[in-house]
């Protein structure tokens, strides 16, 4: 079934009434895909699909993305806060964590639990941006620099 005018609107409402039936089908049943396309042809509309911006940083508080090709080459870099990209096309690593660091301090976001020392460290010692930081951070750098 081919539609020339798709009243996207239309099919968002319908596609939203029968949700809880198609997953439902979905989940029971277990139909294939062809059956699926078939009965709800508008699940495969391009409108439809999740946007590849949202799987890839889905999950993900605060990150550096890096997309890379078959040949493992750095295609595109990008931030993510909150589970959203929020700059693109950003040149190089070491660029786009001083934008990280930089938005961090803009937005007074704190570091995630998890990843608190590793950003401290970021932050204190090869960044050299502050010289308040916690006991470990410092014994570390005390470390690094008697060697």
């Amino acid at each position: 079934m081919k539609m020339k005018n798709k009243d996207m609107e239309f099919i968002r409402q319908r596609m939203d009434i029968t949700f809880s039936l198609r997953r439902t089908q979905i989940v029971e049943v277990e139909p294939m895909v062809s059956e699926v396309l078939e009965r709800w042809p508008g699940l495969f509309l391009e409108e439809q699909a999740t946007d590849a911006d949202d799987q890839q940083s889905k999950g993900i508080k605060i990150g550096v993305l890096t997309v890379l090709d078959d040949d493992d080459a750095i295609i595109d870099i990008a931030l993510v806060l909150e589970e959203a990209i929020v700059l693109k096309d950003i040149p190089d690593t070491p660029t786009a964590l001083a934008y990280l660091f930089g938005l961090l301090y803009a937005l007074n976001m704190e570091f995630p639990k998890e990843l608190k020392y590793t950003f401290e460290t970021i932050q204190h010692i090869f960044m050299e941006m502050s010289t308040n930081c916690s006991q470990r951070v410092r014994s570390l750098k005390t470390k690094l620099l008697c060697q």
